[in-house]
């Protein structure tokens, strides 16, 4: 992937001046999110103006460049997000999730069922959405939960790491591909790399985190579990009703948890053909990077390996994939399958807007020269890129609550810097805006509020739980970067 840069800045100010337009262009992009409440797609643009006009470039230079950025960055990352979320699709209408859960929890209990549970939100939340792996698994928790002793902190905690952590560290999710984009990394040595934190981040910020905070943080469990509209369609007809499973009889096994759920589909693709269909776009895209590393160039392994493995054609195989061994083996006519798939292009409608004016305001950036301005400054000064993308994604993330604005912005000021770096480092410098951008969510996070609803807590029981483990994965995940800086 590749970032368009204007052929010549357009704009002839100096550095106080770009400075001051970086700043201005930034507060208001935060001001217009966190106090009035717009949404971010119109303060991007609108931020886009700000930042062009006070670095004194003409207005129509300053469309022009956002066009540029905006198009160049829908082409490039809508479409993987597009597949992406048709194979995520079809895995929940399916019941191929479902089928994961049901496998790996089934036979577990006790002290295991919460490292299982990160495991299969580790696991589903490749290639589904946040929101979506929420809804998908928080009935499950809740169930978990309410048939076992273990406690709901214990098992919610572990879920909502696992989706958390491959949502903002592991592509094809929007926010590692944007900063891959931007920074023109090497995917599958991004994907290969956030991979590696991913493990010991989930780790810590769910099952350990979980075991901790649950004895200091005592929670029952919510008595009805999924409001109609929240859990996904349990077909191309239609949504589920909001009950009560609270006289249910417990269970032999926490097994039979998962085929307790309302609503559940009798048609299910199976155990394997679902892993199969999560696991092959990522498997194709390592081993592109694996043989970028290790093959010489110019011999058909490699290039065969990297036709393969690139992001769209890796995509498009699981989507064909998914068609067949989820799709068709759930039961699924061809009306049906195409059904599923195009539903699962108007949800993701608001993110592709989001990360494309992101992508136009990244450029407005570049263009002014603001990029260059920082990428000196923090030449001159010595200060370590890795630290400067997580931090300048911290503060907007905190600021803002949106961890693709944070993603975005963060990328497209440390751009520069990526170009005099190794291709490890570079890869290594989107995993630490990744990292940086899931800090400390909180009230003006649309997903504090989600899980906040879904596990019936107050306000300060969120921050205690959801925004602290959010912090401990943006920590650990960055802790885990520098560590691999040293190593490679």
């Amino acid at each position: 992937m590749t970032t368009l840069a204007a052929a010549a800045p357009i704009t002839d100010a100096g550095t106080p001046q770009l400075v001051l337009a970086a700043v201005l262009g930034i507060a208001a992009v935060v001001l217009l999110i966190a106090l009035a409440k717009w949404h971010p797609f119109l303060a991007l643009i609108s931020g886009a103006g700000v930042l062009g006009l006070a670095a004194g470039a003409a207005p129509e230079a300053t469309v022009k460049s956002f066009t540029t950025g905006l198009g160049t960055t829908a082409g490039g990352v809508g479409v993987l997000i597009a597949l992406g979320s048709m194979i995520g699709a079809l895995l929940a209408e399916s019941g191929g999730a479902d089928g994961i859960v049901n496998r790996i929890v089934n036979g577990v209990s006790g002290a295991a069922l919460p490292w299982a549970m990160a495991g299969v939100a580790a696991l589903i939340g490749l290639p589904l959405f946040f929101e979506v792996g929420v809804v998908l698994l928080v009935p499950i928790v809740l169930l978990a939960a309410r048939r076992t002793d273990v406690g709901l902190l214990r098992l919610g905690i572990p879920a909502l790491a696992g989706l958390s952590v491959l949502h903002g560290l592991v592509p094809p999710h929007p926010g590692p591909l944007v900063a891959i984009q931007t920074l023109e990394a090497d995917l599958g040595l991004t994907l290969l790399l956030g991979l590696i934190c991913a493990v010991p981040t989930v780790i810590i910020a769910g099952p350990v985190f979980g075991n901790f905070i649950a004895k200091r943080v005592p929670l029952s469990v919510p008595a009805l579990l999924t409001p109609a509209g929240d859990r996904p369609a349990s077909g191309p007809a239609g949504g589920q009703d909001f009950v009560d499973r609270s006289d249910l009889a417990n269970p032999e096994s926490p097994g039979a948890l998962v085929d307790e759920q309302i609503g559940r589909r009798p048609r299910n693709p199976g155990f394997w053909a679902a892993v199969l269909t999560v696991l092959l776009p990522v498997v194709l895209m390592l081993a592109r990077g694996v043989a970028e590393l290790l093959l010489e160039e110019g011999t058909a392994l490699r290039d065969g390996l990297e036709v393969i493995g690139d992001p769209v054609v890796a995509l498009l195989a699981g989507v064909f994939v998914a068609m067949w061994a989820l799709g068709k083996r759930a039961g699924f006519d061809r009306k049906e399958t195409s059904a599923v798939l195009g539903g699962a292009l108007p949800p993701i409608a608001g993110i592709l807007l989001i990360v494309a004016a992101g992508g136009g305001f990244k450029q407005v950036l570049v263009d002014a020269g603001v990029g260059n301005v920082i990428a000196d400054a923090a030449r001159d000064a010595n200060f370590n890129a890795l630290l400067l993308g997580f931090l300048v994604a911290v503060g907007i993330r905190v600021a803002t609550g949106s961890a693709t604005v944070a993603t975005i912005t963060a990328a497209g000021i440390v751009a520069p810097l990526a170009s005099t770096l190794p291709s490890t480092e570079v890869s290594l410098l989107a995993l630490a805006i990744g990292a940086g951008s899931l800090f400390f969510s909180h009230v003006n996070d649309a997903g504090f509020w989600m899980v906040k609803e879904y596990f019936g807590m107050t306000v300060g029981q969120t921050i205690k739980t959801w925004s602290v483990m959010e912090t401990i994965i943006s920590v650990v995940g960055f802790a885990c970067v520098m560590l691999l800086s040293l190593i490679l």
